[in-house]
């Protein structure tokens, strides 16, 4: 059984991790606690903690989880270069996963257009089209920059580019465009309920339960 923290407990993906987790023979809920709370305490006493919060939050947190020698599964969007470089210095002496986006169905997605790119070849351009609510900070999302460095580590430095929508409480719709003169093929993923990404954050704790220290992807727990 793996032990979970969730961190933002309150917000609107802590709420969907403790209730999905509370369903979850696998999984046991230790501590959760949201902003101005002593997060140390709650850290210790975990194997795992979970964490879509702030850019800000997520670093003080990291720091507390390399301390308590925890795993720590990173959902948090809108990272700088110099937070993800951290991420990556303490995955070094803790297992990480960090994905700019939970949910299993976006990773294979993911999957899908690295093969897809592999197959079509330079004949065919490619756009990306990411569609969010509102209130959605960061555009483009990080999903649809995945998406781009998906198919530039395919083709090379070839410019992918991003059209972002923000409107209404849309959760997240993201379409990869391949298009010559002669066709077109869209692959699309569109998010019904934030669980998916929950879900997935769950699988990722799970995963990390007795592994090494080192940055891993969700295609990793998903072994794909």
């Amino acid at each position: 059984m793996t032990k979970i923290c969730v961190s933002g407990s309150n917000g609107r993906m802590g709420t969907r991790i403790i209730t999905l987790a509370k369903n979850d023979p696998k999984l046991q809920i230790s501590g959760e606690f949201d902003i101005d709370t002593n997060a140390g305490p709650f850290i210790e006493k975990c194997d795992c903690l979970i964490e879509f919060t702030t850019a800000q939050a997520t670093m003080e947190h990291l720091s507390l989880a390399e301390k308590h020698k925890k795993a720590m599964v990173i959902g948090t969007t809108g990272l700088s270069d110099a937070e993800k470089k951290k991420i990556d210095e303490a995955s070094r002496r803790i297992p990480i996963v960090f994905s700019s986006n939970m949910s299993i169905g976006v990773n294979v997605l993911f999957k899908l257009v690295e093969n897809s790119t592999k197959a079509l070849g330079a004949g065919y351009k490619v756009s990306i089209r990411e569609a969010h609510h509102v209130h959605k900070k960061d555009a483009p999302s990080g999903t649809a920059k995945t998406l781009a460095k998906v198919v530039k580590d395919v083709n090379g430095n070839a410019e992918v580019p991003i059209k972002s929508v923000r409107e209404g409480e849309l959760i997240g719709d993201h379409t990869v465009i391949f298009e010559n003169a002669l066709d077109k093929i869209e692959l699309t993923h569109s998010a019904k309920t934030r669980d998916i990404f929950a879900k997935g954050a769950l699988e990722a704790a799970k995963f990390l339960l007795g592994k090494p220290a080192k940055l891993y992807n969700m295609q990793e727990v998903l072994g794909i």
